[in-house]
């Protein structure tokens, strides 16, 4: 009782800022709410510094790492594993080379620029499978701090607006069809709130289309590569511990001493449940509209888990140090969004 009371005002805090920047974010998907979050976070600590907030602190904190592993575990309800595997089937060698490309070239930036490890994960991450929510899921792994967190979900947010605003004219003018878009803005925009609006956008001046429907489903498909991708990052991590702890230890008594079980997070392979769940429960007949609520929960908590990274980010800090994520995030946005397209034509969907 006496921890609960503890965070309880930090999370009241941070529920109060992501109530508007929840609303903001619906009027406005293209920008959506965890960018106003974590924006308004950042606003509010320029005046409200971290020695002056007191008890407060401790509810912040809370929500910026606890609050968050609560929305990717939620996350999991809105995946129907079976539906995703009939429909999503023809876009995994899109998905995958993506994904990889993404992985690669942010690899090689990350030697080539010299950058902070964490940082070029979280960019790589977000960029290639679902932006907010896979940089989510991979923060605690990686254990990234808050101001590496805001300054990727920043760079993420930067390109999705740019994606969303300018593909639809582009895949007019490359002459897709409409499901050649739909496939494009699953595996080429980053975050859902963007790729439902590019779209949407594209539907809008394609009457008749339905590349929302399509888009959807692939971006549902891309983020179920979460799993793999957090695993193999726990178990880097987990070896890199056990090597700082003793430098001496022999490759093969490493592997000796691993448990899966101690590196996998606990988040994830709930999140991996929920999914489960949703996609048993729907085969046996339940509504799909049932987990709308704890969908919607999920989003909220990632608004509410933005917000107190942001009051978590010195903002003056951020704009410093941001030429090379950036720079980064712009290369890795151009590479997805090319080998999207080059693989779609190679295969003959476009």
């Amino acid at each position: 009782m006496a921890n609960l009371k503890n965070v309880v005002p930090g999370i009241g805090v941070c529920a109060a800022i992501a109530v508007p920047c929840w609303f903001l974010g619906e009027a406005l998907p293209v920008v959506g709410g965890p960018v106003f979050a974590i924006l308004a976070g950042m606003a509010i600590a320029l005046l409200w510094k971290q020695p002056s907030r007191g008890t407060v602190q401790d509810g912040i904190a809370f929500t910026a790492k606890k609050v968050l592993q609560y929305a990717v575990i939620l996350l999991g309800f809105g995946l129907n594993l079976a539906q995703i595997a009939a429909v999503g089937a023809e876009s995994l060698p899109i998905i995958a080379s993506t994904i990889a490309t993404a992985l690669i070239v942010g690899y090689i930036l990350y030697k080539v620029l010299r950058m902070d490890s964490a940082i070029a994960t979280l960019i790589a991450v977000g960029s290639s499978i679902c932006g907010g929510s896979a940089i989510a899921a991979t923060a605690p792994v990686i254990k990234a701090k808050d101001e590496q967190v805001a300054q990727a979900i920043s760079v993420i947010f930067l390109f999705n607006v740019i994606a969303a605003l300018i593909f639809p004219t582009l895949g007019s003018a490359l002459g897709m069809s409409n499901e050649g878009f739909g496939l494009f803005a699953g595996t080429a925009v980053n975050d859902t709130s963007s790729v439902t609006a590019a779209a949407a956008a594209w539907d809008g001046m394609h009457p008749g289309a339905n590349a929302l429907d399509d888009a959807t489903i692939v971006k549902l498909t891309r983020t179920l590569a979460i799993i793999p991708i957090t695993l193999v990052l726990a178990i880097m991590m987990a070896r890199k511990e056990n090597a700082a702890a003793d430098n001496a230890t022999t490759g093969a008594k490493l592997l000796g001493g691993f448990s899966l079980k101690r590196a996998f997070p606990t988040f994830i392979l709930l999140f991996l449940a929920a999914s489960v769940i949703t996609t048993v429960a729907v085969a046996a007949g339940a509504d799909v509209a049932t987990f709308a609520p704890l969908k919607t929960l999920s989003r909220f908590f990632i608004v509410m888990a933005m917000a107190a990274i942001g009051l978590n980010t010195d903002l003056v800090k951020l704009v410093r140090s941001g030429a090379k994520p950036i720079l980064m995030g712009l290369i890795c946005w151009a590479c997805i969004a090319a080998a999207s397209l080059a693989m779609q034509h190679t295969l003959g969907l476009w």
